[in-house]
């Protein structure tokens, strides 16, 4: 297809979209492409903005304040009552609310936090309808963190996440843990930094950088001393990812081309491939992908109890999943984007379907299949708002394994003392391979 016809397939579908929600008239859309308006019954509300300030009496030290604690769940759904709800329930969710009685979602009232800064928000709109896929490269974009507000294809959507705004660039460190049934686990430690092409000194944003990270495991003690370093490009099939690991014992860097997409993530029991780091990440260039279009949803929203300082990761880790008693769930209106791999790739995964925050085009949920297209893991992403830095942000990664009923709750950081920082520069010339082993040994 031209970039002429795909442009004005893109016309099209923007205003088929809208006429579905609106009827006759035209609804007026967000900066994101999101309805502004509500739902007809006002469980959605509108958009009015998001959220852009801490609630009285935050302390940062304490974790992220929930802005809604004193409310109350509307209702529960579990085992018993999914079937009331189907029609705002993934397959995925359905087959968890059907297979495993520990896990419920409390749902509460909705509240449309998400948004970026006034001058991320000004470039998005400067650069739309400018960005083009040909051959699963993105061109046209110049820095625009939401390239396709109004998308037309599920790869277009997909480029949304891939390029989100995450503060320009972020250090934490926090923790995941396989949990077995049984309730048997094990913490696995990581830190992470990561910064972006225009934060990078000189600026790699010519040189076609997305952005470059380093990390390392500080638990347990059979991975502390590994440390990666990668560089993400933009254009992930011209540049490929760069990847680099140091391995304390043999005490030397070496390339890592097999450190992108299924394969195995060390610490995750293989509950987690390399692409899902963030839900996903890299090249898509071995799926077909389609965007079914907008759906209302029960999805982990304002997950800020999660955040809370004052748990143990004892607290949250429950029998089956995660503690639901920490747990948010509201509705909001979700893009539904699916993933089909090509007959000539590979990939333990051969069916992904994502569901995407019209607000932020955060992945607030996925369903993968097998090969064989038999449903296997569900992912449950929760997602706040980080409103000193306008960032939203995956605080939750969950992923249920239908198999054998074990779940990886990633993104805790209770017992971690330092927040996570945002806004991160540094030098290019410490995310090259010489600098890796400095890090190493430190």
């Amino acid at each position: 297809m031209s970039l002429l016809a795909k442009s004005l397939s893109r016309v099209f579908c923007t205003f088929f979209f809208v006429a579905v929600y609106s009827g006759s008239v035209a609804a007026e859309l967000t900066y994101s492409g999101a309805i502004k308006a509500g739902n007809e019954s006002g469980s959605i509300p509108p958009w009015n903005g998001g959220l852009t300030s801490p609630p009285g009496g935050w302390n940062k030290k304490n974790g992220f304040k929930n802005p809604f604690a004193g409310e109350t769940p509307l209702f529960v759904i579990n085992g018993s009552n999914y079937s009331e709800y189907t029609s705002k329930l993934s397959p995925g969710q359905i087959a968890l609310l059907k297979s495993n009685p520990r896990y419920s979602m409390p749902v509460f009232k909705t509240h449309r936090t998400a948004v970026l800064p006034k001058t991320e928000i000004k470039v998005v709109k400067a650069e739309t309808g400018k960005a083009q896929i040909s051959q699963h490269r993105i061109v046209g974009r110049t820095k625009s963190h939401m390239p396709f507000p109004s998308p037309s294809s599920g790869e277009e959507a997909i480029y949304n996440y891939l390029l989100r705004y995450v503060g320009n660039g972020f250090e934490r460190e926090y923790a995941w843990f396989p949990v077995r049934p049984g309730k048997k686990y094990y913490k696995v430690g990581f830190k992470d930094r990561v910064v972006y092409a225009n934060s990078m000194k000189p600026n790699q944003v010519d040189k076609g950088l997305n952005y470059a990270f380093y990390a390392n495991f500080t638990a347990p003690s059979t991975l502390v001393g590994t440390v990666y370093l990668v560089h993400e490009f933009v254009d992930t099939i011209q540049n490929p990812r760069a990847a680099w690991i140091y391995n304390a014992g043999a005490r030397r860097v070496r390339r890592a081309p097999d450190l992108a997409y299924d394969n195995v993530a060390d610490g995750t029991e293989g509950m987690r491939t390399t692409d899902q780091y963030f839900a996903y990440n890299g090249a898509t260039d071995r799926y077909d992908w389609k965007l079914i279009g907008r759906k209302e949803m029960f999805v982990p929203y304002n997950t800020y109890d999660l955040t809370n300082k004052n748990l143990k990761y004892a607290d949250i880790l429950d029998e089956g999943t995660v503690n639901p008693k920490y747990m948010r769930y509201e509705l909001h209106r979700v893009w539904v984007v699916e993933a089909t791999l090509k007959s000539n790739s590979k990939h333990i995964y051969g069916k992904r379907v994502f569901y995407m925050d019209e607000d932020s085009w955060s992945i607030l949920g996925e369903d993968c299949y097998d090969t064989r297209g038999n449903l296997w893991r569900i992912g449950v992403h929760g997602l706040i708002q980080i409103y000193d830095k306008l960032v939203p942000w995956s605080n939750l990664l969950l992923w249920h394994d239908l198999n054998n009923g074990n779940y990886l709750a990633a993104h805790l950081d209770n017992e971690v003392k330092k927040p996570i920082r945002f806004g991160i520069n540094d030098r290019w010339t410490n995310f090259q391979p010489d600098a890796l082993r400095r890090r190493g040994t430190r």
